[in-house]
């Protein structure tokens, strides 16, 4: 904005007085007023009231009452579709007899989008930062967030890659506008990295946009703007000034929300974000073929994130210290890592998806592998729901085939895009171990990891199962245990032990092997 432009900024402190006064509205209780770098928002009794905030920025204009109004109106055109429990309608303020209303008066002096008010306790936000963001809530996360993506309206002909290349140029110009913040070597060669990754990925993401994978998604997509309601997840406050911005790749809207966890330090529920939300779609393939552009991807939404932060309205240290975090963080998911391909193996019982998950996040680059579980694949192949029990003709030798066959193909794929990967099935047979080594073409180096542990062991874990997408139970993790299962050229693993100690011995195992191959 230049000074021209300041000089007739409207001034919205009476309206902000107006919503902040608990008497507006009745109430004995304090009116919270919460500000952003886009708007103002009021939390009245069992109220909210939101204002846009009259700035003109590179990449949101509110400037003037009537692209206010839009905006609102917009706000709950795009909400409706993720949140209609929250999303009330459009409220003018007006002015009738030197005093201010709610509602039509008249001279309409601001709007305000009017929403009913849910607990902010259960802010996904909040809940990440009490540590109460548990296993359950993610898995429900990802369901929610794949359920808006099958929702969202597909956009083709949009040009999404020109329109990802634009947003590259304004968020580094902007960050190149803050050289006290953001050091302007590494802004540069932040930008240099950005747009190489961009001209690599253009065809894919050409690709993508022809096969319906660009939508009208929530574009906003971080834990602040989800909030656990009636014990689901609801994602509201979906960007609403700039169409052109929302209209984008649903791998980068979901890249938001993976880069926000991931930051926060909570990797082992990123990967599950992840791999979960892999696990809800129908075109995994295509999904992990995409992988290759998801350092840009995460890159670029924490760039955004740091432009964002250092605009907010009252810069402290604290908020200059987040924009340098998010800046670093952008900066961090182009750092190249070792790709990888572990294969766990053994049999049922002896906790192989439970040591996957727990080491998926540590391999491989940002958000960790993707981690591929037989047990899904053979639902997903028979089109079952993950937890429907199948018929013992479901586990013929020749079905088990085919699962397998997928499983490697859908290893290859995500190894081709440059995600390392977890094989996470039996693999009772010598063939199919000789067969689960397949990352040679892309570079990955191959680990294999057997577990075992007592019959009664395995046993009980079995019976103890609930919720999991594994069929066995104690009748068939008995049988296996008279089965032969050839010669194990594995590292051989305790997985009696506890978990901890299990997984240190796998990483130590995957570390080795790394070692091995690459001596100094």
């Amino acid at each position: 904005m230049n000074e021209a432009e300041r000089s007739h900024k409207p001034d919205q402190s009476e309206v902000f007085s107006f919503l902040a006064d608990s008497a507006t509205y009745g109430l004995d209780e304090p009116v919270v007023r919460i500000d952003t770098h886009g708007a103002s928002v009021f939390l009245a009794g069992e109220h909210v009231y939101k204002v846009k905030r009259a700035v003109h920025f590179p990449f949101m204009d509110f400037s003037t009452l009537e692209k206010r109004r839009a905006a609102c109106e917009s706000e709950i055109a795009v909400n409706k579709g993720n949140a209609p429990e929250i999303y009330l309608g459009v409220v003018p303020i007006s002015r009738e007899n030197s005093r201010l209303k709610l509602g039509s008066g008249s001279e309409i002096i601001e709007w305000a989008v009017h929403l009913r008010r849910f607990d902010e306790n259960l802010a996904m936000d909040r809940l990440a930062s009490r540590g109460e963001l548990d296993m359950k809530l993610v898995e429900k996360l990802a369901e929610a967030v794949a359920a808006s993506h099958r929702r969202a309206p597909i956009m083709r002909d949009r040009d999404a890659p020109a329109a990802l290349r634009a947003q590259i140029e304004e968020t580094m110009a902007s960050l190149e506008g803050a050289p006290d913040v953001f050091p302007a070597g590494e802004t540069a060669d932040l930008k240099r990295r950005m747009l190489d990754s961009f001209e690599r990925s253009k065809s894919l993401l050409q690709r993508r946009e022809a096969a319906g994978e660009v939508r009208r998604c929530h574009g906003d997509l971080h834990l602040g703007n989800i909030a656990m309601i009636n014990d689901t997840p609801v994602l509201f406050d979906a960007l609403e000034f700039d169409e052109r911005l929302a209209t984008c790749d649903i791998l980068y809207d979901l890249a938001f929300l993976l880069m926000d966890v991931w930051t926060r330090g909570l990797k082992i529920e990123a990967n599950l974000l992840m791999n979960r939300y892999f696990s809800k779609c129908d075109d995994v393939e295509r999904q992990l073929e995409a992988l290759a552009a998801l350092p840009l991807f995460l890159s670029l939404r924490a760039a955004i994130r740091a432009k964002v932060t250092n605009l907010e309205p009252r810069k402290t240290a604290a908020t200059i210290a987040a924009a340098r975090a998010l800046f670093a963080a952008a900066r961090a998911f182009f750092v190249p890592e070792p790709l990888q391909l572990v294969a766990v193996g053994g049999l049922s019982g002896t906790g192989k998806s439970s040591l996957a998950r727990k080491i998926a996040p540590l391999i491989g680059r940002p958000p960790g592998a993707v981690h591929l579980r037989s047990d899904i694949e053979r639902k997903r192949f028979l089109h079952a729901g993950e937890f429907e029990t199948l018929p013992q003709q479901a586990y013929r030798p020749e079905i088990s085939v085919i699962v397998y066959r997928r499983l490697r193909d859908l290893a290859a794929t995500a190894l081709a895009a440059g995600q390392s990967v977890v094989l996470d099935a039996a693999h009772r047979t010598a063939e199919e171990r000789a067969r689960a080594d397949i990352g040679k073409s892309a570079g990955a180096r191959f680990t294999g990891l057997w577990l075992e542990a007592p019959t009664g062991i395995r046993l009980e874990r079995v019976s103890r199962r609930k919720d999991d997408a594994s069929d066995a139970g104690p009748e068939i993790a008995a049988a296996q245990a008279r089965e032969a299962v050839g010669t194990i050229d594995w590292r051989r693993l305790d997985a009696s032990q506890p978990i901890e100690a299990l997984v240190n011995q796998a990483l130590a195992a995957i570390d080795a092997g790394a070692r091995v191959e690459t001596p100094k």
